[in-house]
C-alpha cells in the first residue's frame, strides 16, 4: 500500500474519512484477518467505532480495489492489501494461518481456464489448504 492512504482513497473518488484511512492501515498491516480483527484495530487508533462502520469501509474499500476480500470455504471473509497480482493463498486446516502464495506459473496462467464456457475470465482464486509448519510441529 501507499504511504499515503488519503492519496489512494482520492484517486479512487473516494471521500476521505478517518474510518476509511483506519480500516486501510489497519488492513494493510495485518494481512487476511477478518472484519471483527480489523475493527479491534481500527479502535486502538481512532477510538469508538461502529461494527457496521468497519463493515461498510471494507466493503468500499474491495469493490474500489484498493483491499482485496477472499472468502475461504467455512471460513470468515479475510482481507489484504495485496490487489493486481497473481497470487494466491496458503491455509493451514488446524489453526487458519493464512499465508500468501505466488503463482507457481507466472502471471496469470489461472486466467487460462481449459473450458472457459464462454465467459471472459478476468480473476482467478486459488487456495491451497494443508497444514502450517507450527501445526505440524506439534503432531
Amino acid at each position: 500500500m501507499s504511504n499515503d492512504p488519503a492519496k489512494l482513497l482520492r484517486e479512487k473518488g473516494l471521500q476521505v474519512t478517518a474510518q476509511r484511512v483506519a480500516v486501510l492501515k489497519a488492513v494493510s498491516a495485518n494481512p487476511h484477518s477478518t472484519a471483527d480483527e480489523v475493527a479491534v484495530v481500527v479502535r486502538g487508533e481512532i477510538g469508538a467505532i461502529s461494527r457496521q462502520a468497519v463493515y461498510d469501509a471494507l466493503a468500499i474499500l474491495s469493490e474500489k480495489m484498493l483491499i482485496r476480500r477472499i472468502q475461504p470455504a467455512g471460513s470468515s471473509a479475510l482481507y489484504e492489501d495485496r490487489v493486481g497480482d497473481n497470487h494466491h493463498h496458503v491455509i493451514c486446516r488446524t489453526c487458519g494461518k493464512t499465508a500468501d502464495v505466488d503463482c507457481a506459473k507466472g502471471s496469470a496462467p489461472c486466467l487460462k481456464a481449459s473450458n472457459n464456457a464462454g465467459f471472459v475470465i478476468d480473476e482467478a482464486e486459488v487456495i491451497y489448504w494443508g497444514t502450517c509448519p507450527d501445526c505440524a510441529s506439534k503432531s
